[in-house]
């Protein structure tokens, strides 16, 4: 066995001072180990637990390390809420984390007041590797059956006025639409238990969440990811890690989470950086190429 896979060997076997949290929203709590959802609280945010921070003791301090669920690569960012313990390298310390793997983002050590065990550390992650370069590519109408109608474009003032979402586009669709992929790629990431408006909640006597919702993170060979989201629950036909190309079924879209109505939430998005950012994009719908521009109100002059 090489040096190598003894180091790893070993860090499996290692115990965990510190575990995961379950993401209830975009913001867990503090030692929380989690990315942001997809869109910002009150569109779509995932509930789901992202990444795992552990903490391994070693004679002079910790290693931190980042453990990743997702079939796809996540950035993540670690400080500290107490004094920073010296580190290599030094927090706020980021890395980036591979499909399904660990890393390790910073060895920390005991200096004085300065320890590990008091520093409160918190990790913050991004889905994607930082920096992807967006190809131009012609995506493909999402919907399977229903002609294309818009509820919300790009810069929509419901919710499309923020950086994750700003080129997002609403489709309206029934609930059971067959959702499409627009792009080839591998589903990195899917969320299928949230219920509906007319679902009972997660459990008897709970009120159902408005900040998550069902949904699919497609994985783009440029770096970038399809994020189609308020899927209905149980809607959800893909596992993460499957290849899926252009037009294949991956869902059926719903009415979750914070949802004016059944329409399908598309949107792509690339890491800027520990900063989920929207892409522009091009599509083709049934009757050619769709526009996706905010209306002007009503009231506007012409």
């Amino acid at each position: 066995m090489s040096a190598a896979a003894r180091v790893a060997t070993a860090l499996t076997l290692l115990p965990a001072l510190l575990m995961a949290w379950p993401l209830a929203a975009q913001h867990p709590p503090a030692t929380a180990a989690t990315a942001p959802g997809p869109g910002p609280t009150g569109s779509t945010a995932p509930a789901e637990a992202v990444v795992r921070l552990r903490v391994v003791a070693t004679p002079d301090g910790a290693l931190a390390i980042a453990d990743n669920p997702l079939s796809g690569p996540v950035e993540v960012m670690l400080t500290a809420a107490g004094p920073a313990p010296r580190g290599a390298p030094a927090l706020p310390a980021r890395a980036t984390v591979p499909a399904r793997g660990s890393a390790v983002v910073s060895r920390l050590f005991d200096d004085g007041d300065r320890a590990v065990a008091t520093a409160g550390l918190r990790l913050r992650s991004v889905p994607g590797a930082p920096g992807p370069r967006p190809r131009d590519v012609e995506y493909r109408y999402p919907l399977r059956g229903v002609p294309p109608r818009i509820s919300q474009g790009f810069g929509g003032g419901f919710s499309h006025d923020d950086d994750e979402n700003r080129h997002a586009v609403d489709f309206v669709a029934a609930e059971g639409t067959p959702v499409l992929a627009a792009r080839d790629g591998v589903v990195m990431q899917v969320e299928a238990g949230v219920a509906g408006p007319t679902g009972t909640g997660r459990s008897a006597g709970t009120d159902i969440d408005p900040a998550r919702t069902n949904f699919v993170r497609i994985l783009h060979d440029d770096g970038t990811m399809a994020l189609y989201a308020h899927l209905q629950r149980g809607g959800v036909v893909v596992a993460p890690g499957t290849r899926v190309r252009r037009g294949t079924v991956i869902g059926f879209s719903g009415n979750t989470g914070a949802s004016s109505g059944p329409h399908l939430h598309f949107v792509v998005q690339a890491n800027h950086g520990m900063r989920l950012v929207s892409v522009p994009f091009r599509m083709f719908g049934p009757g050619g190429i769709l526009r996706f521009s905010e209306p002007p109100p009503l009231d506007a002059s012409p």
